[in-house]
């Protein structure tokens, strides 16, 4: 059974022939660009003249011919009323093209325009006032400098080497810019920057390139007796880069050297290691982070020393981290929750109270955990408080954004599809957002259908932000393996948010995101005759090999759907591994999930978890009850389950 989009502006428009007519006539002017064969496109460009995708084609035409372009002609389609981001696309192309030309009243005058450039367009931006704010420029450019761990594009470096020049960017930043390099391991960088400091302070290329490829042999053979900072440099980047590894490895070899190092290194040291640590639940990441003294401490490893003061509920430490973070980030919602429940933990109820109560207004994961600490009922117990008419539906698929973005979509042109939507959606206040959403829900365009109703501020549609396709066929298979409905629903909307033809990086497909081998380890357990890779991409297939892979995964964690999302995404046996050495809360567990992409999506899966079992009618059951508690790591192995997927 394979699912077909039927797409509403194509019945009320134009008739199903000369759509798909002009489909393959727009395919084929995609094409031509592709190649660079201008006489084809402009020929297709006559056949599409009154196409709703007509600006795509006068793009096309306009950026084969950008270079010899005058300089009327572009800026005309820049000028043009369509409201689509290919006129924001050309923008920047020529923007990039005046920045390289030198052109600076031209490119002042377009730039404002710009939605959104990137660094290469902001480093043309500053260049374009230079001449005027030569002091001011110099300064914000330096911002930019120490702000950056990877490469700049070659419009930054006139600005850097007249910041460099002048004494804006001194060796100090210099320095500070190449340790950000080695702290994320771009060591090609980081020679680039060396080469900018005195002589003295040069690291060496070659012991550079040593402590990148064997940390231990590196440690064990350099010399540190009255060694200059470059030399002690290059030997901490080889101890970060080993704790990365492991920390216990780190800490021994550092045993070894720690006496040749500052005060300042010995506690810099410190800070990353007990980062480190903390990310591979070593019990001695708090003991390493209180070494580290007064060293200021980023972000990143601020939030480890919170999420390993969790595991063992060291709560005043879990408060004190959270107030050494910034501003910015101590009002993210998890850090708001944590310290909530850090002083509910010492008795500070009322104060606790204030901040679960701000926090659970939000339609997310430690929203809904704060409405349960204060007993207020959830957000998606709402009832849509806007239905959109049949006038305003009609009103909407008018628009010829709308119908670019329906056309692209059947089209399969998805990251097309997807820009023109974001682009038409983010003037839209919340009913006509919703009104979108509606329409893209009617097209299958299921995805776009939850990402707009997602963003209303104010009027909400619970219903559209957790859509729920396909039941008919999927429920079944869910009876069968005697799993929870709002469960695969739950974990199906972070995997694909419905779309069909999803492909992952890494080779997942469809709706549940399967890899090649365990769909065939699962056609085996399940004795499927005659399998093949195509018809995972069957619905009745797809199914019936997801939901067993869940129930087999889920039966293997203890039945916890917090430990059987996060196996889903990372693996059983890393699910596994991340257990604590003692019974944790299935939160504390959610937060101490390693990876940032698996911490967040467990917590995404559970979250959806709730909104559909309420949406789905289920009985009453708290996130808290849902999480439930992750007992400590078995010493008995369970049954293995494949990690790829």
């Amino acid at each position: 059974m394979r699912f077909q989009n039927t797409f509403v502006f194509a019945l009320l428009f134009i008739p199903v022939l000369a759509v798909a007519n002009q489909d393959a006539d727009f395919l084929a002017a995609r094409d031509a660009f592709r190649m660079g064969d201008l006489v084809k496109l402009d020929r297709m460009v006559v056949r599409l003249k009154h196409s709703p995708l007509e600006p795509y084609l006068a793009y096309y035409q306009l950026r084969m011919r950008l270079e010899t372009a005058s300089a009327a002609d572009i800026q005309a389609f820049l000028a043009r009323p369509d409201d689509t981001p290919v006129i924001n696309h050309m923008r920047a192309e020529w923007l990039r093209l005046l920045g390289k030309r030198q052109q600076w009243e031209e490119f002042a005058a377009q730039y404002p325009r710009l939605v959104s450039g990137e660094v290469d367009l902001t480093c043309y931006a500053l260049r374009s006032r230079q001449r005027l704010q030569e002091e001011q420029v110099l300064h914000e450019a330096r911002n930019l400098w120490l702000t950056n761990s990877a490469e700049m594009p070659e419009s930054c470096a006139p600005l850097f080497d007249a910041a460099i020049a002048s004494g804006i960017i001194n060796a100090t930043d210099v320095w500070l810019r190449l340790r950000l390099a080695l702290e994320a391991g771009n060591v090609t960088l980081a020679k680039q920057l060396s080469e900018r400091l005195p002589a003295k302070r040069v690291l060496s290329s070659s012991e550079l390139d040593s402590a990148a490829t064997d940390q231990v042999r590196y440690l064990a053979t350099v010399k540190l007796d009255n060694a200059s900072e470059a030399q002690r440099t290059v030997a901490m980047f080889a101890l970060l880069r080993l704790a990365k590894q492991s920390p216990q490895l780190a800490y021994s070899q550092w045993e070894k050297k720690a006496a040749y190092f500052t005060a300042d290194e010995q506690y810099y040291f410190y800070g990353w290691l007990g980062y480190e640590a903390a990310r591979k639940r070593d019990t001695r990441a708090l003991e390493w982070y209180k070494a580290a003294g007064e060293a200021p401490l980023t972000g990143p490893q601020l939030a480890w020393r919170a999420r390993t003061a969790l595991l063992t509920q060291n709560w005043h430490e879990v408060w004190t981290s959270i107030n050494a973070m910034t501003p910015q980030q101590q009002r993210e919602g998890v850090w708001r929750y944590w310290k909530a429940r850090a002083l509910k933990a010492w008795g500070s109820l009322p104060e606790a109270n204030v901040l679960f109560a701000e926090l659970s207004s939000e339609h997310n994961f430690y929203g809904q955990l704060a409405a349960e600490e204060i007993g207020v009922a959830p957000a998606a117990t709402m009832p849509a408080s806007y239905q959109p008419s049949k006038a305003t539906i009609n009103a909407m698929l008018a628009q010829l954004a709308v119908q670019r973005t329906l056309a692209l979509y059947r089209m399969d042109l998805r990251t097309d599809a997807a820009r023109e939507w974001a682009w038409a959606a983010r003037k839209l206040d919340d009913q006509q957002l919703l009104v979108a959403a509606e329409i893209a829900r009617r097209n299958g365009m299921y995805d776009h259908a939850i990402n707009t109703a997602d963003r209303t501020v104010q009027i909400h549609d619970f219903t559209l932000r957790y859509l729920a396709p396909y039941r008919e066929v999927l429920q079944g298979y869910i009876r069968k393996n005697e799993l929870e409905e709002a469960w695969v629903y739950g974990l199906i909307r972070q995997e694909s948010r419905f779309v069909y033809q999803a492909k992952s990086p890494v080779g997942a497909t469809g709706l549940m995101q399967i890899m090649p081998a365990t769909a065939r380890w699962i056609a085996q357990k399940i004795g499927m005759k005659s399998y093949r890779q195509a018809l995972v991409n069957q619905l009745d297939t797809h199914f019936k090999l997801g939901t067993y892979y869940m129930k087999s995964v889920l039966s293997s964690l203890d039945n916890n759907p917090v430990l059987a999302s996060a196996a889903y995404n990372a693996g059983p046996s890393r699910a596994r591994k991340w257990r604590g050495e003692s019974t944790l809360e299935g939160a504390v567990y959610a937060e101490n999930i390693p990876f940032d992409e698996t911490r967040t999506y467990v917590k995404k899966v559970m979250s959806n978890t709730m909104y559909y079992s309420q949406l789905f009618g289920q009985p009453p059951r708290s996130l808290k009850q849902r999480l439930g508690v992750i007992t400590a790591k078995n010493v008995v192995n369970q049954q293995a389950i494949s990690d790829e997927r």
